[in-house]
C-alpha cells in the first residue's frame, strides 16, 4: 500500500527553518519563521499564562472530556474577544479547534457540506495554507488582487475589481488584522465598500483572525471583523490563541458561525459537532482553560493585556526604527510602508533571486516572497539588515 504514496512538496517555511540552523554563521538572522520573539531571541511564556497554569494544575480535580465543541465557557469568552457586542450571542455557534488552522480546516469543510459548490476567494497574496487546505479538499477557489509591490500597500482598486466576478454563495476569506504575509490592511472605509460589493453580490465572509492584539490593541484589530459580522446574516470566523497569547504548542483555536436566527444556530452547532467528531472528536482542552482563565479573571485579563501590548509597541518600534535606518541610508522614503504596516510581518516587494542574495551574502533569512518576521529583529540587528537591504540593491 504504501508504495503507492507520492512524495509532498516540502513545506518552504519549515525548509528555511532547516537551511537556517545548519547555518554556521554566528552572525546569521532568522525573519523566515511566523513565531513571535522578544529581543533574545526566545518565545517567552506570558505571565499570565503561567499563572493560569498553575492554578489549573492545583484546581482542576479531572481530566475526562469536555464535549465535542469544547468547554462552552471559552467559546463565549473567546465570542466576547473577538466579537465584542457587534452580534447577539444567540446567533454564534461556536467549537474549539486545534489551533487556527483547525478551525480554517474546519470552516472548510463546513462551506463544504452547505454548499459544495460555492468558490472560496483568497487574497494573492494570502497564508500559504489557505490554498493548500482548499486544494487538497477539492473545493473551488478563485484570487482577488490585494498588494501593490509598488506602493507595498493594498491595491485597493485592484481588489474591488477582481471582487466584481462573485457570485452568489461565494465565500471571500478576508484577513481580520495584520494581514499574512503582507503587513498591509484595508480601512475601515474600503472594508465597508468590500462589504457593500460582497451584500450585492450575495457572498459571505470567512474571517481569519490570527494575530488580534499585535497591531493597533485589542479592540482596533477586531473592528473590521465586527464591522464584517454586522453586515451580514452568516459570517465565519476563524481565531487563533497561539500568538496573543504565546501558547503555539497548545494549539488553542475557535471556530465561529453567525447564524441568521437561533434556529440556525442550533442548527450550524450540531454540524459543528458533527464536525468535531468526525476529525478529532473532542479537541484539546489546556490551551483553552489557560486562555478561559485568563479572560475571565480581572487580575490575570489586566496583566496578559499589559504585556500583549509591550509586546505591541515592541514589534512597532522596531518597524520605525528600521524605517528611519532605511531613510537615513537610502535619503528615501520608499520604506516608510515597514512603519505603517502593521502585525509580525511586512512583505518587502522584492523578487526571490534578491531574498537569496540576503541569505547567501549576509546570512538574513527570510521566505522567497520577500515576508519579513519583524519579531525576529532587536535593535542590534535592524541596522545589520537595513545594510544588507541598501547593499543588496533592494
Amino acid at each position: 500500500m504504501l508504495e503507492h504514496l507520492k512524495s509532498q512538496p516540502a513545506d518552504k517555511i519549515l525548509a528555511l527553518m532547516a537551511a537556517y540552523k545548519a547555518d554556521p554563521r554566528t552572525d546569521k538572522i532568522d525573519l523566515g519563521v511566523g513565531v513571535y520573539k522578544d529581543a533574545t531571541g526566545n518565545t517567552p511564556v506570558m505571565r499570565a499564562v503561567k499563572e493560569a497554569e498553575r492554578r489549573i494544575v492545583a484546581d482542576q480535580t479531572t481530566k475526562a472530556y469536555t464535549g465535542l465543541a469544547g468547554d462552552p465557557a471559552f467559546g463565549a469568552a473567546m465570542r466576547d474577544l473577538v466579537l465584542g457586542d457587534s452580534v447577539d450571542a444567540t446567533r454564534v455557534a461556536a467549537v474549539a479547534t486545534p489551533g487556527g488552522t483547525g478551525a480554517i480546516r474546519q470552516a472548510l469543510e463546513l462551506i463544504r457540506m452547505a454548499s459544495p459548490d460555492a468558490t472560496v476567494w483568497l487574497s494573492n497574496p494570502t497564508w500559504p495554507n489557505h490554498p493548500s487546505i482548499i486544494k487538497y479538499l477539492g473545493m473551488k477557489m478563485a484570487e482577488y488582487t490585494y498588494f501593490d509591490s509598488a506602493t507595498r500597500g493594498v491595491d485597493f482598486a485592484g481588489m474591488m475589481a477582481d471582487l466584481d466576478g462573485l457570485t452568489a454563495g461565494d465565500v471571500v476569506l478576508l484577513h481580520g488584522c495584520c494581514h499574512n504575509p503582507t503587513g498591509a490592511n484595508l480601512t475601515t472605509d474600503q472594508m465597508d465598500q468590500v462589504i457593500a460589493l460582497m451584500q450585492k453580490k450575495g457572498a459571505v465572509p470567512f474571517i481569519d483572525i490570527a494575530y488580534q492584539g499585535f497591531g493597533d490593541g485589542l479592540d482596533a484589530d477586531a473592528q473590521i471583523t465586527r464591522q464584517i459580522v454586522r453586515g451580514f446574516d452568516n459570517a465565519l470566523i476563524a481565531a487563533s490563541c497561539s500568538k496573543n497569547f504565546g501558547i503555539y504548542r497548545e494549539r488553542t483555536g475557535i471556530l465561529m458561525a453567525v447564524a441568521r436566527d437561533a434556529d440556525e444556530q442550533a442548527l450550524a452547532q450540531q454540524n459543528l459537532a458533527f464536525l468535531n467528531r468526525q476529525n478529532y472528536s473532542f479537541p484539546p482542552d489546556h490551551g483553552a482553560r489557560v486562555v478561559t482563565t485568563i479572560l475571565t479573571d480581572p487580575a490575570l485579563r489586566a496583566d496578559w493585556e499589559a504585556e500583549l501590548e509591550d509586546t505591541r509597541n515592541g514589534m512597532l518600534a522596531l518597524r520605525q526604527q528600521l524605517a528611519d535606518e532605511l531613510k537615513r541610508l537610502t535619503n528615501s522614503d520608499r520604506f516608510d510602508f515597514l512603519a505603517h504596516h502593521r502585525g509580525m510581518f511586512s512583505r518587502l516587494g522584492t523578487t526571490p533571486e534578491m531574498v537569496e542574495k540576503l541569505r547567501a551574502d549576509h546570512g538574513i533569512y527570510m521566505v522567497g516572497d520577500s515576508r519579513l518576521n519583524i519579531a525576529g529583529l532587536n535593535t542590534n540587528t535592524v541596522p545589520i539588515l537595513a545594510n544588507a537591504i541598501v547593499v543588496a540593491g533592494i
